[in-house]
């Protein structure tokens, strides 16, 4: 009787692998199922339901990718989408992460890298892979059968092109919870949570209540117009929760532009800079030094300029690392 229902099952999955479905396999024998699926979560405001944990995930870009190696979940990946990327990977606790999983590409994420992949499901952000320009998006993803799942970081706030809709460490802890969730790791994200809570309350404690908060302004990229941080990208969590005063607070969105004008006005004691791309941090540095309307803003006439790693600044699993760094570096600018 065992034997025929093994046979049953095997012809009714064959008949639905040759009609496209995917169907996840069957549990061994004598090993009764978790009962933990179906599961149904909220992301970015979409509700979906997973009969199971996805097994083949595609990643775009390195904080996501390091969210899945700090969830343990390196053997649900098919691959990860991302620049060469020139920071630390060694003295992260989730390092060898990057020796488990494929490296896809070093460009930009597509559909037929993912299709090659025969990805089951594409983590990424608005403009951290997903984009109405490119035609990569979770919509068109589904029309090939392909799930997504969007970092909360990214969400779209309205119907315009600004994002965040939650407190940038909130969002981290969000999705950590969510994919606990999906992948049936749940513990696993209670604790990573809990730690990283403790470190930032940590790091909190260093400074004194009545301390006087430096301003600090995140200079990510340009001349013309600074790309900066609003309030719902990470360096907003990063610089408040160091002890600073983050000048572009009042930005509702994560990753914006603005004019130099504003900078000048608002007068940054401290300006981090994000460190990646083909322009180097020192290249940054020495331009911020020499551009003339800047030469009165504090931070540059104190050359109080910090430098943090850009996947210490998106949403990723750095985000406490990276107060507990700056929180260090501001306790130096108000003891000078």
């Amino acid at each position: 009787m065992r034997a025929l229902r093994t046979a049953v099952a095997l012809l009714a999955a064959l008949a639905l692998a040759g009609c496209g479905a995917k169907v996840a396999p069957a549990p061994a024998e004598g090993k009764a199922s978790s009962g933990h699926y179906p599961v149904t979560v909220e992301n970015c405001g979409v509700r979906t339901t997973y009969d199971n944990a996805p097994q083949r995930v595609v990643t775009n870009d390195v904080g996501i990718a390091e969210i899945m190696f700090a969830l343990g979940l390196e053997d649900h990946m098919a691959g990860y989408v991302a620049p060469d990327y020139k920071g630390d990977r060694q003295s992260v606790p989730w390092k060898d992460g990057y020796e488990k999983v494929k490296w896809l590409s070093k460009k930009e994420i597509t559909k037929e890298l993912v299709l090659d992949a025969k990805a089951d499901l594409v983590f990424a952000g608005w403009n951290y892979g997903f984009g109405e320009g490119n035609g990569f998006t979770p919509a068109a993803l589904k029309k090939l059968g392909i799930g997504s799942y969007v970092l909360t970081e990214s969400c779209h706030n309205g119907t315009g092109s600004s994002r965040g809709v939650m407190p940038p460490l909130e969002a981290l802890y969000a999705d950590l919870a969510t994919l606990g969730k999906i992948f049936d790791v749940e513990d696993r994200a209670r604790a990573l949570t809990a730690g990283f809570r403790k470190q930032v309350a940590d790091a909190r404690a260093r400074v004194p209540a009545d301390a006087p908060k430096p301003k600090v302004f995140l200079y990510d990229s340009g001349q013309d117009k600074p790309t900066t941080a609003g309030a719902y990208a990470g360096p907003h969590d990063i610089i408040t929760k160091a002890g600073g005063d983050h000048v572009m607070k009042d930005l509702k969105d994560s990753w914006t532009q603005v004019s130099w004008e504003t900078v000048v006005d608002r007068d940054p004691d401290v300006i981090v800079i994000n460190n990646y791309g083909d322009v180097s941090a020192e290249q940054k540095k020495r331009f911020l030094k020499s551009y003339g309307p800047l030469a009165n803003v504090s931070a540059v006439k104190n050359d109080r300029i910090f430098v943090l790693d850009y996947v210490d600044l998106v949403e990723s699993p750095r985000n406490p690392a990276a107060i507990a760094a700056l929180a260090g570096f501001l306790e130096g600018v108000r003891s000078a």
